[in-house]
């Protein structure tokens, strides 16, 4: 076979392969990452490396292999744009956290999400109490917009990055 066929083949198997393994593990959000996240990290880049290139080495071989990666990222936003099903398997949804004040703690509590982190969260963009909250909403790229009842209240447009180990939306 080809050599450079070989590494467009390996590499979409291990694109396909992280995708799948992200979302089955929960790790959407790789915004903030502690110790063990970069290790996994380093460790996951090292261990594929081989098994896109094989033996190939060479400078063409890296660049055919990124370049493959590339146009499969490109290509899957695509699908993902014009399949919902394809979409809701890949992205999740966003959810509501908050509404009118009230927290939906059956949400709160299967994306593992502390009241500390929620206050912080609502400090954040300037509301001191979740009663003053009309809606906060963790969104698909793991940001909690919040949407204050108050009209007095000046809105401010920070959206917190939440820690990827906060949850798969789906558990």
């Amino acid at each position: 076979m080809n050599p450079y066929i070989d590494i467009i083949l390996r590499s979409a198997a291990v694109y396909v392969f992280m995708v799948i393994a992200l979302r089955v593990f929960g790790k959407k959000e790789l915004s903030q990452l502690n110790t063990a996240d970069v290790i996994l990290i380093l460790l996951i880049s090292n261990s594929v490396q081989n098994a896109m290139v094989g033996s190939n080495s060479s400078l063409e071989g890296g660049l055919v292999a990124a370049l493959v990666l590339f146009v499969i990222n490109f290509i899957l936003k695509k699908i993902m744009y014009k399949f919902k099903n394809v979409k809701d398997f890949i992205q999740d949804k966003p959810v509501i956290l908050i509404h009118n004040g009230k927290l939906e703690f059956k949400t709160l509590a299967k994306l593992e999400i502390s009241s500390d982190e929620l206050n912080e969260v609502i400090r954040e963009h300037g509301i001191e109490n979740t009663q003053d909250v009309k809606l906060a909403m963790m969104e698909v790229d793991g940001n909690i917009s919040v949407i204050s009842g108050d009209v007095n209240i000046k809105q401010t447009h920070h959206k917190r990055k939440i820690h990827k180990t906060l949850g798969n939306l789906n558990k």
